[in-house]
């Protein structure tokens, strides 16, 4: 209990005691605070990854295509270049 005041005791230890709560509450809010700020820090690193992931596949599908089109291209123009240098001759 607090010393004798011209407030009365039991004004003086209500608010006392509502301010030994806001201080005794702080520690717990700050470490949710901490935790929430870890999990979503956390949550945007595996989105992040996972989105490079998919963007990865694209480029390599793309790449992929690009190549077996090559792949597929490079007889008709050996066959074009031959028949031109034949009907040229």
């Amino acid at each position: 209990m607090a010393f004798p005041t011209a407030v009365n005791d039991q004004i003086t230890d209500s608010v006392t005691q509502s301010n030994l709560q806001v201080l005794a509450t702080a520690p717990a809010i700050a470490m949710g605070n901490l935790y929430q700020a870890t999990a979503q820090a956390l949550a945007n690193a595996a989105h992040n990854a996972t989105n490079a992931q998919q963007q990865m596949y694209i480029t390599a599908q793309a790449a992929t295509a690009t190549g077996v089109a090559l792949l597929y291209s490079l007889d008709t123009a050996a066959s074009a270049k031959a028949t031109k240098a034949i009907l040229g001759a």
